[in-house]
């Protein structure tokens, strides 16, 4: 009698697990659509004041934005930045993998650690799954703290498909680096050997200073709250920021919501219903549900709106997702739609510009686990000149793309479509 007790709660632990997995994979993800379009323009007062009511944030006059391209550029520029460092350091990534590049980054933090500067350290337990303890002994040893984010624990299982996919660095409080890159090699140098070498990733940072930052920080204090059990209090953490630039911006941060409700995806609906000229985009994983997709359409079909995406081409890093990807072009190159695939490496870089005026970018994908399930960081700003300097870096990799027209795409190999079905199962996991 006892082990036919026993028997029974094995099989009913069994259901239970294959239910949520049921609703991990098939759950149906929380339609998007803007009431009606918006009346105000995009550069108006109350258009700007509505969109950061929306994404839960404060737009701030005042500050100064860098764009970084590629590994080569930013890695040098944080670096820089950590060794000059004062009062604190703060790093959080998803990715930080063992390599050339995180122990040039372990042996600057150690160094600002000794010297007595306060270093805090968020990384997540499945992006970095293979970076221990024992590599990160000579920060811990200096007297830095590293806390990993969602570590695999039983208690920690209703929470283990939601990690912090967002890429941090705050260095005094006053100066702040965001965008889409973690810290591994293949961000800086060539990668594999013989025929199957591949260059460094194409991706793009953001160094940016003024009262943003202190916003950069509030984002980086909840992971860390939730990391180490720790509130972050401290006012020299938090510094107030004369003017440093021409930008006007906002961070947006960025966690699931029990209503599978994002504030950066309401923050990219609205942007996308409003364009009246241009939407550019440029992301890794390009995988938009209906209501992205529907978004796209309206604008190109209702407003005449130019719609432009830049997506991995033959060296995307997951297969799967690039073909999972591709079985979604077909509503947006019938509606006209222009979509390239980059050819010369992996391009990761999450770019949104919007009428050459908004520009968003950061840490999101163009996917639902960016969207629905991550934790992730955005920063969106309302400044023509750095929508201007973004759309030099697109022009540029357009030019180093392949164009998809829809032919093509419908002579698509039965192969390459029998591989779509396999993804379109775990499309929400990508």
């Amino acid at each position: 009698m006892e082990s036919a007790f026993f028997i029974g709660l094995q099989w009913l632990a069994i259901a239970f697990l294959l239910l949520m997995l049921y609703f991990a994979l098939f759950e149906r993800g929380l339609p998007y659509r803007v009431g009606r379009p918006p009346a105000d323009p995009l550069d108006s007062g109350p258009f700007r004041l509505t969109l950061s009511a929306l994404a839960g944030s404060s737009l701030h006059a005042g500050n100064q934005v860098q764009v970084l391209a590629n590994g080569e550029a930013f890695y040098e520029a944080e670096l820089q930045a950590i060794r000059e460092a004062r009062d604190s350091v703060h790093l959080e990534a998803y990715i930080f993998q063992r390599g050339e590049v995180t122990r040039r980054f372990l042996q600057a933090m150690a160094d600002r650690a000794a010297a007595g500067v306060a270093v805090h350290v968020v990384l997540d337990a499945v992006g970095s799954f293979l970076t221990t303890r024992k590599y990160l002994a000579p920060l811990i040893e200096a007297g830095g703290h590293v806390e990993f984010y969602h570590p695999i624990r039983w208690h920690n299982l209703p929470r283990i498909n939601n990690r912090t996919h967002r890429e941090l660095l705050i260095v005094d409080g006053r100066i702040g680096f965001l965008g889409g890159a973690g810290f591994a090699d293949h961000w800086l140098k060539p990668h594999g050997r013989g025929p199957r070498k591949k260059l460094r990733w194409r991706d793009t940072m953001f160094r940016v200073e003024g009262d943003i930052v202190r916003e950069m920080q509030s984002v980086f204090a909840e992971n860390w709250l939730e990391s180490s059990g720790r509130i972050l209090f401290d006012s020299r953490y938090f510094p107030r920021s004369d003017d440093k630039g021409p930008t006007e911006a906002m961070i947006v941060g960025s966690s699931p919501s029990f209503g599978r409700s994002t504030r950066n995806r309401m923050l990219y609906q609205t942007l996308l219903a409003s364009a009246q000229r241009s939407i550019h985009i440029t992301t890794p994983y390009f995988l938009p549900d209906r209501s992205a997709r529907s978004e796209l359409v309206r604008a190109i079909r209702e407003r005449g709106v130019q719609v432009v995406i830049i997506t991995p081409g033959r060296h995307a890093d997951h297969l799967l997702t690039r073909r999972s990807s591709r079985r979604l072009y077909g509503d947006l190159l019938r509606a006209g739609a222009s979509i390239y695939e980059y050819q010369p490496a992996m391009i990761h870089a999450k770019v949104l510009i919007v009428d050459g005026s908004w520009s968003v970018v950061g840490s999101t994908n163009f996917d639902n686990r960016s969207f629905g399930l991550n934790d992730e960081v955005n920063l969106a700003a309302y400044c023509p000149d750095l929508a201007t300097r973004l759309e030099e870096d697109f022009a540029r990799d357009v030019a180093h793309s392949r164009q998809v027209n829809y032919q093509t795409w419908r002579r698509r190999p039965f192969f390459e479509r029998g591989h779509e079905l396999l993804g379109w199962l775990l499309e929400r996991q990508q």
